[in-house]
């Protein structure tokens, strides 16, 4: 075991570090996996070879497939030597703002934070998405992102910041 003397959630928090779409994207970025990938044509036009859900999801299939041709030790071996510099960086776990935002509105408010989209900008395949946070009470904040989750995340960032919640000083 990697962290033998970790909590359960942490232990949870960096086991979703590492499998998010963000992270196994990149993480096939650098070994290219975008070049080897058969794609159809209009995926191919609209840019699917660097479109994070396709890379993650081709690293995913690489994962099984080598799980399945080479058993559970060998596929275990692989993929921690692949996330080696990861699994032991001190930046491994990002900050989840939503997160402290839903605690923080639990622990002092009897409401919860609500995200709306508020605006998609841009073409399909390079889709903007503009996410309002708000909570009764607090000023409303905006944050935008390539994707929904990423745009929360922003948009409870700035919420954070704009209330007082965090400082900035705080913040990885």
């Amino acid at each position: 075991m990697i962290y033998p003397d970790s909590a359960e959630g942490e232990l949870t928090q960096r086991r979703a570090a590492l499998v998010n779409q963000t992270s196994l994207a990149k993480k096939a970025r650098e070994i290219h996996l975008g070049e080897m990938l058969i794609l159809g044509k209009g995926e191919e036009r609209s840019g699917g070879r660097s479109k994070d859900s396709i890379l993650a999801d081709a690293m995913e299939a690489l994962f099984g497939a080598y799980f399945l041709e080479k058993g559970y030790e060998k596929a275990k071996r692989a993929i921690l030597g692949l996330f080696k510099q990861e699994l032991h960086s001190p930046y491994l776990m990002q900050t989840d703002y939503k997160s402290i935002l839903q605690e923080y509105a639990q622990k002092f408010t009897p409401n919860l934070p609500v995200y709306q989209v508020v605006d998609e900008k841009g073409l399909p395949h390079a889709r903007i998405f503009v996410v309002k946070v708000s909570l009764k009470g607090y000023h409303s904040a905006l944050g935008s992102g390539t994707t929904k989750k990423a745009a929360e995340q922003q948009a409870a960032r700035v919420f954070l910041l704009k209330n007082g919640i965090l400082k900035d000083e705080l913040v990885r």
